[in-house]
C-alpha cells in the first residue's frame, strides 16, 4: 500500500514539474535524450520511440537494472514500437500494432515483451495480463562499451531484419520476420491487368525471389521497348539471361549496356554491364 502511494506522488510531482516549466517557458535538455527512429521493412514500415539513458560510470545490468526484473527499455516513459503489419518476432506471431517493449535482462536469457501498456510512464504499473507477446534471446558480451543505450536494426532484408539493444557492454538481437511474396505476386498480377504495366520492377522481383525466369525475360523485353537508352534494363536483362544459361545473350545485353552508359556519360551502369560481361567469361 505505501509503495504505491509512494508511486502516486512521484508521477504527481514529475507531472506537477513539467507543467511548470512549460508555464515558465523554460528549456532545458532532458538526461535521457529521446529519439524516434524509423525503419521500412518488407511492405511495412517499424516506428520506435524511446528515451536514451548514459552509463555514466555506472554498473548497468545487474545493479542499476537488476536481473531478473521487469526493465522499460529505455528511460522516462515506456518505450513504444509500432509495426504497421503484422510480423513474427522469434517466430512468433506479432499483429500489427502500437506496443510498449518491455524487458527482463538476465545474465544469459533476456524476455522481450510486446505490451499494450504505451502510456505507461517507466514499468512502474507495468501488468503481464497486457502482454500481446514474449519471447527469450540470448545475451552477447560486447568488448567496447556502448555509453548511450541504443536501439537500432541491422541485417536488413526483404523479409527479415534485427533489432538490436545496446549498451554498456551487452547487445541483444531480436529477429523479426515478415511475409510479402503473397501480396507482391498478387500486386503484380493485379498491376498487369492495366494500361501502365510495370515491366521492368516486376521482371526484376521474378529474377531476385526465384520465380519464372522465362516470364521475366519476356517482361525484360518489354521493359527495352519502353526504356531503349537504358543501361540498368540491358544490366537486368543480362543477369535473367545468365541465370538462364544463356551466356551468349547476356554477353550480347551486357556490351550494349556499356555502349549506353558511356553515351550518357554513366559510370555506374559502365561498371556494373562490365562486371556482367566479365561473369558470363567463367
Amino acid at each position: 500500500m505505501k509503495s504505491s502511494i509512494k508511486l502516486v506522488l512521484v508521477l504527481f510531482v514529475l507531472v506537477v514539474l513539467g507543467e511548470n516549466l512549460k508555464a515558465q517557458g523554460l528549456k532545458m535538455p532532458q538526461p535521457s535524450t529521446p529519439q524516434t527512429i524509423s525503419q521500412d521493412f518488407g511492405l511495412g514500415k517499424i516506428n520506435v520511440s524511446y528515451s536514451r539513458p548514459n552509463v555514466k560510470g555506472r554498473k548497468i545490468f545487474g545493479a542499476l537494472e537488476p536481473y531478473d526484473k521487469v526493465w522499460r527499455t529505455g528511460a522516462n516513459s515506456a518505450t513504444v514500437v509500432k509495426f504497421t503489419d503484422a510480423i513474427k518476432v522469434e517466430g512468433k506471431d506479432l499483429p500489427a500494432g502500437e506496443y510498449a517493449l518491455f524487458t527482463i535482462p538476465g545474465k544469459t536469457e533476456w524476455t522481450i515483451i510486446f505490451n499494450k501498456g504505451v502510456k505507461e510512464w517507466g514499468a512502474y504499473t507495468y501488468s503481464e495480463a497486457n502482454d500481446v507477446l514474449r519471447v527469450k534471446v540470448k545475451p552477447v558480451a560486447l568488448k567496447d562499451k556502448v555509453e548511450t543505450f541504443t536501439i537500432q536494426f541491422a541485417n536488413v532484408y526483404d523479409t527479415s531484419a534485427q533489432m538490436q539493444l545496446s549498451w554498456e557492454n551487452t547487445l541483444v538481437n531480436i529477429n523479426l520476420t515478415t511475409s510479402v511474396d503473397e501480396r507482391v505476386m498478387a500486386s503484380i498480377a493485379e498491376a498487369m491487368k492495366g494500361d501502365k504495366k510495370p515491366y521492368f520492377q516486376s521482371a526484376i522481383y521474378y529474377y531476385s525471389n526465384g520465380k519464372d525466369l522465362k516470364t521475366a525475360l519476356e517482361w525484360m523485353n518489354e521493359a527495352e521497348k519502353q526504356m531503349t537508352d537504358a543501361p540498368w534494363v540491358k544490366l537486368w536483362k543480362g543477369r535473367v539471361q545468365l541465370k538462364m544459361g544463356d551466356k551468349a545473350g547476356a554477353a550480347k545485353s551486357a556490351k550494349e549496356g556499356i555502349e549506353i552508359a558511356t553515351k550518357i556519360k554513366n559510370d555506374e551502369y559502365i561498371r556494373l554491364n562490365t562486371q556482367l560481361l566479365g561473369e558470363t567469361k567463367k
